[in-house]
């Protein structure tokens, strides 16, 4: 899902900027490490990696106080609400956590976002992409027993709601 209000920017083409919890990337923003151009990309907070999905305002809003909100755009498999602003990508599925191709970028690889042709494309093939993946291991859940490892365990894709499922 693509926020294509509150800003004027409407393709963006730039290196990523690859993070694994919104707090490393809201770090990286207020100690100024975002440079106009990138594309910052937060990662494993989707509604299985988080676990629940959580909405990525704070580092949208660090991003416009450092005057970058119209220069650097943002991909998650987490969520964003109304108030955010800048180009942002958002609910990105199947998330991180599942090993999604989110899981697979690296920094400096090149992501654009194309609105007119609806499109968000990284310069990677298929088969380099699989090959990261092959590699890949999901991280450490962040809870291991109770209700939100329950919820993290039932929980589907963003692409299909983040529903409990009972299967």
């Amino acid at each position: 899902m693509v926020k294509v209000a509150g800003h004027e920017l409407m393709k963006h083409r730039g290196p990523a900027r690859v993070f694994n919890s919104e707090e490393d990337a809201f770090r990286a923003v207020s100690k100024r490490q975002i440079k106009p151009g990138d594309v910052m990309v937060i990662r494993y907070e989707g509604p299985r990696g988080a676990p629940g999905m959580p909405e990525m305002l704070g580092v949208t809003a660090a991003l416009v106080g450092e005057g970058l909100g119209d220069s650097v755009a943002l991909m998650t498999d987490g969520r964003f609400s109304g108030a955010t602003h800048g180009l942002m990508a958002g609910h990105v599925a199947p998330e991180a956590f599942v090993g999604g191709p989110i899981a697979a970028l690296r920094d400096g690889d090149t992501i654009t976002f194309d609105i007119a042709k609806r499109r968000l494309d990284v310069e990677l093939t298929d088969g380099e992409i699989k090959t990261r993946l092959k590699d890949w291991k999901a991280p450490e859940p962040h809870y291991k027993s109770g209700v939100m490892a329950k919820y993290a365990h039932l929980v589907s894709s963003s692409s299909l709601g983040a529903v409990t499922r009972t299967d």
